[in-house]
């Protein structure tokens, strides 16, 4: 009897190329899914940090908001600390060293026009000098994109010079007790209540008589 060839079968062949692409299709795709987890888990992080960072700026600058005029009215010259429309903020403060030159800047940060229907948050300074704010340095920064809505709201104060509701702030000569913005994303970030109020906004409210020009 002649000895039985050793060796797979066509069929075995086929079975075996089979099972080994099946499993790397399986391994590709668990590497695939693990990869684009890692890589959402890492941009959900990195927007929660800008978040932070955003929330952080805006609130130093609200706390270190100055007393310091930046116009006056051209009818009575009373003078405007700060203004606070639901697009936008606008104060007195010093900046951190490496965005300025030192001394009071005029800062505004602003909800403007994005893409796609969507609203961005810049931010712009202009050096304060006694006939006024300076052209800008440096183009507007954005913040924040990809915004659905979005408020800027101040505390008013009562005529017994108390707390109030919120809304839009133009009084002139004073700071508004504590400013609050309140945006929305298109997709699902969670913007967390904010809410700042200017260190000299009391001593400020307590003058007597209002500063004009």
């Amino acid at each position: 009897m002649r000895a039985r060839v050793g060796g797979f079968t066509l069929i075995e062949a086929v079975l075996a190329t089979s099972l080994l692409a099946l499993g790397l299709a399986l391994a590709f795709g668990i590497l695939r899914g693990t990869t684009h987890a890692t890589a959402t888990a890492e941009a959900s992080a990195q927007r929660a940090e800008r978040l932070r960072a955003v929330q952080g700026l805006l609130r130093t600058q609200v706390n270190a908001a100055l007393p310091i005029a930046y116009a006056f009215d051209a009818e009575s010259g009373e003078a405007t600390f700060a203004r606070v429309q639901p697009n936008r903020l606008e104060l007195v403060a010093t900046l951190p060293g490496y965005l300025s030159r030192g001394g009071p800047y005029l800062q505004t940060f602003e909800l403007v026009p994005g893409a796609r229907g969507t609203l961005q948050l810049v931010f712009r300074h202009q050096m304060l000098t006694p006939d006024g704010p300076l052209e800008a340095e440096r183009p507007p920064l954005v913040l924040l994109d990809g915004i659905a809505e979005g408020r800027f709201q101040a505390r008013q104060i009562d005529p017994d010079g108390k707390p109030a509701d919120w809304g839009e702030w133009t009084q002139a000569a004073q700071l508004p007790l504590e400013v609050r913005l309140a945006l929305r994303f298109q997709d699902g970030r969670r913007w967390p209540d904010f809410v700042a109020r200017p260190k000299l906004a009391n001593d400020v409210a307590t003058l007597p008589g209002t500063l004009t020009q």
